[in-house]
């Protein structure tokens, strides 16, 4: 058992049939799920990546853009990944009536298992360093900086309902899934390699999911995310020129304001950035600063549970059907003790609609130059979900 003050689940680890790891993460006792076999026939993945020869990477792998100063993964494998298959073959559902899926269990609350078709694998508790890029180095293709991809990326499943979705879950079951990202992030975190987790749902076909049972994923990274790394930037010159934390600055202005925020309580706030890239953005802050989910207080965690539902639901309410979106967790790295004191864990939920049978596409500025145009005035977004019901 695992008690969270408030909330119990049960905890329970296996094995699927290829060696990947699966944990049940159960609201009942004793269903001791893990100890169900996977009696599919699956050929065993190795245990990391390594390279094809010394000093060379195989083309799938972590490739270095130097003119961005990011890393880039290649994984090409993922192209033979499942593809919106019929209801009766998703392989997120459990296994019943002679067919085997993902899940060996006849039936579950939540579960998180390694993906099949994963970007980043290989890392594992005992895992050594990754290589690192050595500038001009060797790469099979030519001389491009590369390393393995070495990581881990793992599929969250919120429900055995084919046909729910988050928003429609009990507040009971979202706490039981804060719980695993919660737990999944302190063991991710652990990992050495690992240097950022991120949690994360895609939803939606026009979002680009691949899978329509409600699920989401966790990766964990072996650097630290372009997105976060320049929050932290920012940060950082903000308390070096004002002395104050940039999160709990934003946080203060926007509950003073009232303007944008689309549901709040004691413990969170939900509102939409002044500087909004999306048509529909909501940021979801905790009132207590936290730099990643493990460190939420027994209150924050069961409050976040209705607010949380509260948004999604205003979300669907928009334009009368479901909304597609991402929903995003910012948490601090691993091992910068600056991010561990000053970054604040917070919950981004943005969708690409911007009107019915309109979808905001990343066009030239965007997606050519990275500067932002958003055709919805982010005071009517705010006005509009406070107004959805």
């Amino acid at each position: 058992m695992c008690p969270v003050e408030g909330h119990r689940f049960w905890k329970d680890s296996g094995k699927l049939a290829d060696g990947r790891e699966i944990i049940y993460f159960d609201e009942s006792p004793a269903l001791h799920r893990a100890a169900v076999p996977d009696r599919r026939e699956l050929a065993r993945l190795p245990a990391e990546p390594r390279p094809e020869q010394e000093g060379q990477f195989p083309p799938a792998g972590l490739r270095w853009d130097a003119l961005a100063g990011e890393w880039v993964i290649i994984a090409a494998q993922r192209q033979d990944r499942t593809f919106l298959p019929p209801t009766e073959e998703c392989p997120l559902c459990p296994s019943r009536d002679g067919r085997l899926t993902e899940i060996p269990a006849d039936d579950y609350d939540v579960v998180v298992f390694e993906n099949r078709f994963p970007s980043l694998r290989g890392a594992t508790e005992d895992q050594r360093a990754p290589a690192e890029a050595v500038p001009g180095g060797p790469l099979e293709t030519a001389g491009v900086p590369g390393r393995p991809p070495t990581g881990r990326c793992e599929v969250v499943c919120f429900t055995s309902d084919h046909n729910a979705s988050f928003a429609g879950l009990s507040p009971h079951r979202v706490r039981t899934v804060l719980e695993a990202w919660a737990d999944r992030t302190t063991v991710l975190r652990s990992i050495r390699g690992i240097e950022q987790v991120y949690c994360f749902e895609n939803r939606g076909e026009e979002i680009g999911v691949t899978l329509t049972h409600p699920h989401g994923q966790i990766y964990g990274y072996p650097f630290v995310t372009p997105r976060t790394a320049h929050t932290l930037s920012q940060a950082r010159a903000y308390a070096t020129s004002r002395r104050g934390n940039l999160f709990d600055d934003i946080v203060a202005g926007e509950r003073a304001s009232g303007t944008r925020v689309v549901s709040a309580n004691e413990h969170w706030t939900a509102f939409v950035p002044a500087a909004a890239r999306w048509p529909y953005e909501v940021l979801i802050f905790p009132a207590r600063r936290v730099p990643s989910l493990p460190d939420l207080g027994e209150e924050a965690r069961q409050a976040f549970c209705d607010l949380y539902l509260d948004v999604l639901r205003r979300m669907d309410a928009l334009f009368g059907m479901p909304l597609p979106y991402i929903a995003a967790w910012h948490q601090a790295p691993a091992g910068d003790d600056f991010a561990h004191r000053e970054f604040a864990a917070h919950l981004q939920v943005f969708s690409i609609r911007r009107a019915p049978g309109k979808l905001k596409y990343l066009a030239g500025s965007e997606s050519g130059m990275g500067v932002w145009i958003n055709d919805v005035l982010p005071e009517d977004a705010a006005r509009r979900l406070r107004e959805a019901r």
